[in-house]
């Protein structure tokens, strides 16, 4: 499928190929893939807009199936700079032994979790202590990744639009001992997280797919990024439609 896309590329007197510096990129693939190609592409980020083309099943950010492939071509031949943007995450992670910060930016989210036992921090929201939480970790993600490993957790659906960032606790114990919210948390702008964990030698730091750290983490900070990743809008699904398409099965949503 991706050799037939870019042959017709290439044959293509309107269109071109650059792998450096691209004005589009199309992933063809699932939601695993695209995540895959906007981490190649962040540093650049801002300049480009991605399309997804689904070769199974439904995907979150595929507007395309793979027998479409003509008709995507023909799209990008009348391409007039028309685009979707979605909020992502900027997460900022300190380091106990004082070295310089590191920086990650999600499309989906970043968890933080303890490599073994469960997994004690103190939540700050705004620099004002919110809870201390222990159970087997935390989810931090954006609206568009809220259909993701968010919803396993019981985190809540977000639609794209909104601009905010959610926290789920990943299975939190709650006793006479300890007691969380036990609900996810939805950040404003003008709003971020920092967690603070207890054991910092032992906890496991992600990004999207990614593990970004291993070493002993003094502090975590998740806030909305200023930055946002920009879909080419030939056409979009409906983000309802494409809930109900992907958990329920059926169509009942109008466009």
């Amino acid at each position: 499928m991706a050799t037939s896309l870019k042959k017709k590329i290439e044959e293509s007197p309107d269109l071109s190929i650059d792998g450096l510096n691209p004005e589009i990129v199309i992933s063809v693939g699932g939601d695993g893939t695209l995540l895959s190609a906007f981490h190649h592409y962040q540093d650049i980020s801002d300049r480009i807009r991605l399309v997804g083309i689904h070769t199974g099943h439904l995907g979150f950010y595929t507007d395309w199936r793979d027998y479409e492939v003509s008709e995507l071509v023909n799209s990008l031949e009348h391409d007039n700079g028309q685009s979707v943007t979605y909020p992502l995450l900027d997460i900022k992670v300190n380091y106990v032994n004082g070295g310089p910060s590191d920086y990650g930016l999600a499309l989906n989210e970043s968890t933080l979790k303890q490599i073994s036992g469960s997994m004690v921090a103190d939540v700050y929201i705004k620099d004002t202590l919110f809870e201390s939480f222990r159970g087997d970790g935390l989810c931090v993600s954006t609206p568009s990744g809220s259909t993701a490993y968010n919803k396993s957790v019981g985190g809540a659906i977000i639609n794209p639009t909104l601009n905010a960032i959610q926290m789920a606790e990943i299975s939190s114990i709650n006793n006479r001992v300890f007691r969380t919210l036990g609900s996810p948390l939805i950040i404003s702008p003008d709003e971020w997280v920092k967690v603070v964990p207890k054991s910092a030698n032992r906890t496991i730091l992600t990004c999207d797919h990614q593990i970004i750290s291993k070493e002993a983490v003094e502090s975590v900070e998740y806030r909305i990024s200023k930055r946002r990743i920009a879909f080419a809008q030939y056409r979009h699904t409906q983000f309802w439609r494409r809930v109900s398409n992907s958990f329920i099965g059926k169509v009942n949503l109008d466009d």
